[in-house]
């Protein structure tokens, strides 16, 4: 691994390379934090695959293109003169110490819930941070990620079942009321009891402590598996899917099952 003299020489390089490249190349040059928003939203997504596929080299690859976004908006916020990248990592730095006072500090915090309990508190504290505990959760975040977000950021507050149990009572009770919307066939009240199940299915995830955005995600490429595996043995067999019966299909799905797929 390179040495700290390394890094910071590498780090150095890439101001100098993105220095250049907005002074020279036109696309670069004509970028604004509007038109970099959606470029930067796709890269965040590809390190997340990355991540779920444990493509190491493919992690540091998209690390580096969200770096160099990082970099790209402090140095637009340099040319209006509102902020550069030393006052990004500065604002940074000030942040994480004054949260980690049981790091920096004389607080005491040896599990990880506490901290989490403490960063929540300091939060509501902070000059111009969070004025209430769901604040800080972005509205633009994926609806899975937010009800995980919002139900852990309550939880810090106490605002929790006593014993993780309990969800389970709130789950069936959720599914009862969608199922008798459903026999009702009113279309809005089942869009919202639907949305009800879901979000209590997720704070049982939480409690059980599994991540409910990577448990979909698993099953779904777990999905696009199989379904790739019955499309390519349908295409060797010359026929077409929907020239198949679901019995033939479950059958070739099921081979798929059997290999571990």
């Amino acid at each position: 691994m390179s040495t700290r003299e390394e890094k910071m020489e590498a780090f150095g390089r890439l101001l100098d390379v993105m220095e250049e490249l907005r002074e020279k190349c036109p696309w670069d040059r004509k970028q604004t934090n509007e038109s970099l928003r959606t470029n930067t939203i796709e890269e965040t997504y590809e390190l997340c695959d990355a991540i779920i596929r444990d493509d190491n080299n493919e992690i540091k690859k998209e690390l580096g293109d969200l770096l160099l976004h990082i970099v790209f908006y402090s140095k637009i916020g340099e040319e209006k003169q509102v902020f550069d990248i030393k006052g990004v990592c500065d604002s940074l730095c000030q942040k994480l110490i004054y949260r980690h006072p049981h790091v920096f500090g004389d607080a005491v915090a040896d599990t990880a819930k506490k901290v989490e309990q403490s960063w929540e508190q300091l939060k509501l504290k902070e000059k111009g941070g969070n004025k209430t505990v769901l604040e800080g959760v972005p509205a633009s975040l994926p609806s899975v990620v937010k009800a995980h977000r919002m139900q852990d950021k309550a939880r810090n507050v106490g605002f929790d079942w006593e014993q993780r149990e309990q969800v389970w009572d709130k789950v069936l009770e959720e599914f009862t009321e969608l199922k008798d919307e459903i026999n009702k066939m009113d279309a809005d009240k089942m869009e919202n009891e639907f949305g009800d199940l879901f979000f209590s299915l997720i704070n049982a995830a939480r409690l059980y402590k599994i991540n409910p955005d990577n448990a979909l995600e698993r099953t779904n490429q777990k999905f696009l598996r199989r379904f790739n595996y019955l499309e390519s043995q349908t295409i060797q067999q010359g026929r077409s899917l929907k020239e198949m019966s679901l019995e033939e299909m479950d059958k070739i799905w099921n081979e798929a099952k059997i290999k571990g797929m």
